[in-house]
């Protein structure tokens, strides 16, 4: 939707540069900066990701417990086995 804007931004500079009125034109090239403006503002939010807070990213606690055990368990046994010679590559 916010190409919208970008494509009605062009539309009031045409205006603005073929009309041969004054107020017209100023008011059409303020018109072309406020939706240049919208435009540039609707593509930083869909490029930022205006929902990026919402916690989908976000792992749970017992999520984030479970893999911490993984990770203790896995360090444990790998100090094991460099510990123990008998176990050959």
């Amino acid at each position: 939707m916010y190409w919208l804007f970008l494509l009605l931004s062009l539309g009031a500079m045409g205006v603005a540069l073929r009309t041969t009125s004054m107020a017209l034109m100023v008011v059409m090239l303020l018109t072309a900066l406020g939706l240049l403006v919208a435009w540039a503002l609707g593509w930083y939010a869909a490029r930022a990701g205006n929902g990026s807070a919402d916690g989908r990213g976000m792992i749970d606690p017992v999520e984030l417990h479970r893999l911490r055990e993984q990770a203790k368990a896995r360090k444990a046994a790998e100090q094991a086995s460099t510990a123990d010679p008998r176990n050959g590559p």
